[in-house]
C-alpha cells in the first residue's frame, strides 16, 4: 500500500470516527431535548368527600363540573377505598403510604417522628429539587412543620369555615384556600418542579356548631329543589340490626340525630354537604384557568382523593369509622397532561387505596419509592405495567373512643369480612358484595357460608402479619 494511500485511509478513518462522535452527540443532544422535565404535581385532598358525590360517578343531583371534566381528561378510579376511615390515621397514610399498623398514628396527638417526616413525600420531593408546598387543613399530630415547607399555608387541628378577608369581610375557608393556592402558582419557576398539597376542609362538617355543613353563601340555591332520596338502608330495621354493644352510645348513632333524625333535617344536611363539595369544585376550576394561564397545564400533574367516606343515614348511622362502602370508599382521579389520548378517560375497576398516593406521586416525580411504602404506583397500573394487581385489602380502625368500636378485616371484590376485636367474643361481620351490594344482610352466622368466614378470618390473620 503506498503513503498516499495509507494517509487516505488514515483521513477516510478519521472523518468516520468525526463523523460518528457528531452523530452520537447530536443524538445524545436530541435525547435531552426530547427528555421532559418533571411534572409538577398538584394533590387535592377532600374531607369526608364520598365516592358518589360527583357526577362522574353517576349522582344525577350534585353538580360537579370540573371534577368532571378532570375525571374526562385523565383516569377515574371507580374502586379507590382509605384504608382506616378517620382523618388523622388516613392523613398519616397518604403522607406515608403506609398502613396504620405500620405508622402507628392512632389519634389526633401522635406526631410524626424526625425520621417517618423525613420519609413523606413532599420532604422526598424536596430532597430531589422540588419546591413545596401545603394549604389547608395538616391534619397530623400536634406539630405542624411549616418551617420544612417553600410555601406554608397550613393549619392545625380542624379550621373553621366562616373567615375573614384582609379588610374584615366574610370569606369562606374554601374559596381562601383557593386564592392561597393561586398565590402559590404565581410565584411558580420554570426551571423548578413543585409540588402543591391542598387539604381542603370540606366537606367535613363544623363540629359543636349546631349548622354542622356551613357552605358559602354563594351557594345557597344550589339544590333548593331537589329531592335527595333516602337509602334503602336507613329504615330504622338496619340500625337495630347491630349488637346491643355497638348501639351503646354510638358515636355515628348520636351524628345521625344531629343531622339525619327527621326528613327535613337529611334534606337540609345532604343538600348542605353537596354545596360544600360544590365549593371545592370551583376552586378545581380556578386552578385549571391558572395553569392554562401561566402555561404550566401541560406538565401539571393533578390528583384528587378523598381521605374518608361518609355515612349519609345508611345503617342508621352518620360519620365514618366503620367498615361499610358508604365510609371507607373515596373519590380519586389522576389527570397526567402528558399520558397519551388512547389512555385518557379510562374508568378503572381496580382497587386503589389511599397508600398508594405517596408512591404514585414519587414516581411520577422520578423519585426512588422507599421499601417502607406499602402502597403501589398507580401510574403503572394505568400506563398497564403493573403486574399481580392486589385483589383485597387490610381494613383496620384502631382508633380508641369509648362510642367508636376498634374493627379491623378484608376487604375483598366479592366478599368483605369485618370484626370488632374488642368484644368477648369477637363480633364478625361478612358480606356479599356482589349479590348484596348495600351490605344488608350480615352472612358470618350462616352455616352455607362457614367456609368463605373461615378463608376470610385466615386471609385477615395474613394481611395484618404482612402489613405490621
Amino acid at each position: 500500500m503506498s503513503t498516499r494511500q495509507q494517509v487516505s485511509r488514515r483521513k477516510f478513518l478519521q472523518f468516520v470516527g468525526a463523523g460518528a462522535l457528531v452523530s452520537s452527540t447530536g443524538l445524545s443532544c436530541i435525547a435531552r431535548k426530547k427528555k421532559a422535565p418533571k411534572p409538577n404535581i398538584i394533590f387535592l385532598l377532600t374531607d369526608d368527600q364520598r365516592w358518589d358525590t360527583m357526577s362522574c360517578m353517576g349522582n344525577k343531583i350534585i353538580k360537579t363540573p370540573n371534577m368532571d371534566a378532570l375525571a374526562r381528561d385523565g383516569v377515574l378510579f371507580k374502586n379507590a377505598f382509605v384504608t382506616t376511615s378517620i382523618c388523622c390515621v388516613s392523613r398519616a397514610s397518604i403522607f406515608l403510604g403506609q398502613y396504620a399498623r405500620r405508622h402507628h398514628i392512632n389519634d389526633f396527638k401522635t406526631d410524626f417522628t424526625a425520621e417517618q417526616l423525613s420519609q413523606t413525600y413532599p420532604m422526598l420531593l424536596k430532597k430531589n429539587g422540588y419546591r413545596i408546598g401545603f394549604i389547608g387543613k395538616y391534619g397530623v399530630g400536634k406539630k405542624i412543620p411549616a418551617d420544612r415547607y417553600d410555601f406554608w399555608k397550613g393549619i392545625s387541628g380542624q379550621p373553621v369555615y366562616e373567615q375573614k378577608d384582609e379588610n374584615g369581610n366574610p370569606k369562606h375557608l374554601t374559596k381562601i384556600m383557593g386564592d392561597q393556592a393561586l398565590e402559590f402558582l404565581s410565584d411558580a419557576d420554570r426551571n423548578k418542579p413543585f409540588c402543591l398539597s391542598i387539604s381542603f376542609k370540606a366537606p367535613h362538617v363544623q363540629d359543636g356548631n349546631p349548622r354542622q355543613f356551613i357552605y358559602d353563601p354563594a351557594f345557597k340555591d344550589y339544590y333548593k329543589d331537589a329531592t335527595i332520596p333516602v337509602p334503602e338502608t336507613a329504615d330504622p330495621k338496619y340500625y337495630e340490626a347491630f349488637p346491643a354493644f355497638f348501639k351503646k352510645n354510638n358515636e355515628g348513632r348520636r351524628r345521625w340525630q344531629i343531622r339525619f333524625s327527621t326528613p327535613e333535617k337529611y334534606q337540609e344536611s345532604v343538600k348542605s354537604y353537596y354545596r360544600l363539595i360544590t365549593g371545592v369544585d370551583m376552586v378545581v376550576g380556578k386552578i385549571r384557568e391558572a395553569l392554562a394561564k401561566q402555561k404550566l397545564d401541560k406538565n401539571t400533574v393533578i390528583i384528587l382523593l378523598g381521605d374518608n367516606g361518609f355515612y349519609l343515614g345508611e345503617h342508621g348511622l352518620a360519620g365514618k369509622w366503620f367498615g361499610h362502602e358508604e365510609s371507607i370508599r373515596v373519590p380519586l382521579i389522576i389527570y397526567d397532561p402528558q399520558l397519551p389520548p388512547q389512555l385518557r378517560g379510562q374508568k378503572r375497576d381496580e382497587m386503589a387505596l389511599n397508600i398508594d398516593i405517596a408512591p404514585t406521586i414519587l414516581s411520577l416525580a422520578g423519585v426512588q419509592i422507599p421499601q417502607s411504602m406499602q402502597g403501589r404506583d398507580l401510574m403503572a397500573l394505568i400506563k398497564g405495567n403493573a403486574r399481580n394487581w392486589r385483589h383485597d385489602f387490610l381494613y383496620e380502625h384502631l382508633f380508641k373512643h369509648p362510642a367508636i368500636p376498634k374493627s379491623e378485616g378484608v376487604v375483598g371484590e366479592r366478599f368483605k369480612y369485618l370484626r370488632y376485636i374488642d368484644q368477648k367474643p369477637v363480633y364478625e361481620e361478612l358480606y356479599d358484595l356482589k349479590n348484596d351490594p348495600h351490605e344488608e344482610k350480615n352472612l358470618a352466622a350462616e352455616k352455607e357460608y362457614a367456609p368463605v368466614l373461615q378463608k376470610m378470618r385466615k386471609r385477615c390473620d395474613e394481611l395484618i402479619a404482612a402489613e405490621s
